[in-house]
Order: C-alpha cells, then structure tokens, then sequence
C-alpha cells in the first residue's frame, strides 16, 4: 500500500523568542514494514543547525528559531510504500544493545499497580500469544479517552485513573513487558484511519523483542500488530526519546500549537 502523509507543526509565540531549538524525528526510514519513496522537510522561520542518527537509528535534526521570530512551521511531507508483515519489523539493529530495552524510566517506571498487572499475567510459552493477551489486558483497564493524560503522565498514573491514549497504552505495555524480562520499546509514527483523511495527531505504539522473530509491533489502542496502514517514523525507551518534536524556547513568551495531519492512500 502507498500512503501519503502531510504533517505541518506550527508554533506561535505572543512576544519574539530570542532563542529557541527544536529537536526533530519526523523523518521516517525504509525498513522491513516500509520503503520510503520520497520525504521532504520544510522549515519557516527557522534553520536546521544539523542532524545525526541517534543511538536508536532514529534521525534526529536540530532546528533553530531565527532570532526575534514569533512563529515557526515544521512540515514533512512524502510516499512511504507499506508492506504487511503482521507487525514483524525483524532483527535487532542500532547502537544500543538488547539489555538496554529492559530499563525502565521515569515515564515507564512501575508501580503497584504495574507490579499487580504483571503478577497476573499468566505463563505462556507462546512468548507472541502472551504479548497480545498482555495488549488486550491494557486496552481493557486502560480506555481510551482524550484530555485525560498528558506527555507527562506514566504507565501508572494511566492504568490509576483508567483513561488515556495511545501513548499510555504503550507506556504501559513496555513497562510490563520489561518486567517481564522482554525488551520493549516505544514507537511513534503514522496510522491511516479508515473513516477519515484529517487526523488530530501522529500515532503510537509499542514493540517488543521476541527471540527467533525479532522485533515485533502491538498498537495496544486498537488490540492489533501494525498493518500496511502503518508507517513507523522513530523509537526509544519512551516517548521522551521518540518524541516528533521536542526543544527549548528562552524567554517568557507563552507558546500556542496548530498541527495539521492528513494521511491517505
């Protein structure tokens, strides 16, 4: 399948920002589950300053505000060819090892609650059968609902007040997963809803390492392994370390967001 994805970010700042850097994973790479056909990136009012691969294969561009500007658009653009693979990404790669995907973080890190879902979950010798059981229990305890939870909400906070989105139910998953003693990561990328061309933001979802097989995806949200609907764009430990955009603004200029997202066949 060919997707096309239109992704515009755009800041407003009420007074002129002396300063400021954004740090930028929306480029998305050809792997297993997509071939990229073309990606474009396009800045206003602003400058790239340079860009890396970080220790997850992600490529991150810093991007600065041009000094004294009030607004900045990041937009990316391009065809990604999707390729079912029932959520199969394959074989480790990158700088950090497999250990790595087993440490837990701030926004990962369990509680009693965590604790207690893991406990329950049964032995299984089907490690794969066992990671969709483990999606399904968190799309059951956590539902989804917007403006409950927000990018500094963890795992527990989440599954403590039963409501969040697609970034608590992966969260969730990696941090129980870990406990499980299965590297887990976040992923954050693009879905093509079926029912509409709009969409309010990027998606999210988990992956897990399963010997033999390799990576493999579970988008908790919707209790399924990503499909051809899905492109992959960046991964981590936890959003923090896949976050689209992320940066600093010196000065006291208060900061309003408009994003545009159109994904389509």
């Amino acid at each position: 399948m060919r997707l096309h994805i239109s992704h515009k970010t755009h800041y407003a700042y009420d007074q002129p920002v002396p300063y400021g850097l954004q740090q930028v994973r929306l480029t998305p790479k050809s792997c297993a589950t997509q071939s990229i056909q073309n990606w474009t990136i396009e800045i206003e009012g602003g400058r790239a300053e340079c860009a890396f691969d970080d220790q997850h294969g992600n490529w991150v561009q810093l991007i600065g505000l041009d000094a004294g500007q009030r607004e900045i658009s990041i937009t990316c653009s391009g065809n990604v060819d999707t390729l079912p693979t029932n959520g199969v990404v394959g074989p480790h790669s990158g700088f950090a090892p497999l250990w790595y995907f087993k440490r837990q973080t701030p926004l990962t890190k369990p509680g009693k609650l965590i604790r207690k879902l893991a406990a329950d979950m049964p032995e299984n010798h089907d490690q794969i059968r066992r990671l969709h059981d483990l999606s399904a229990t968190i799309r059951e305890a956590i539902a989804y609902e917007t403006d409950r939870t927000d990018s500094g909400t963890t795992a527990e906070e989440a599954l403590k007040v039963g409501h969040g989105v697609c970034q608590d139910h992966a969260h969730t998953f990696v941090s129980v997963a870990r406990l499980l003693d299965i590297p887990a990561r976040y992923v954050s990328g693009y879905l093509m809803m079926d029912d509409r061309i709009q969409q309010e933001a990027s998606h999210a979802w988990a992956e897990a390492y399963v010997a033999d097989v390799g990576w493999i995806g579970f988008d908790v949200s919707n209790v399924i392994s990503p499909d051809e609907r899905y492109v992959r764009v960046a991964a981590g430990l936890d959003y923090d370390e896949a976050a689209p955009i992320s940066g600093i603004v010196f000065g006291g200029a208060a900061e309003s967001l408009l994003v545009s997202l159109q994904v389509q066949q």
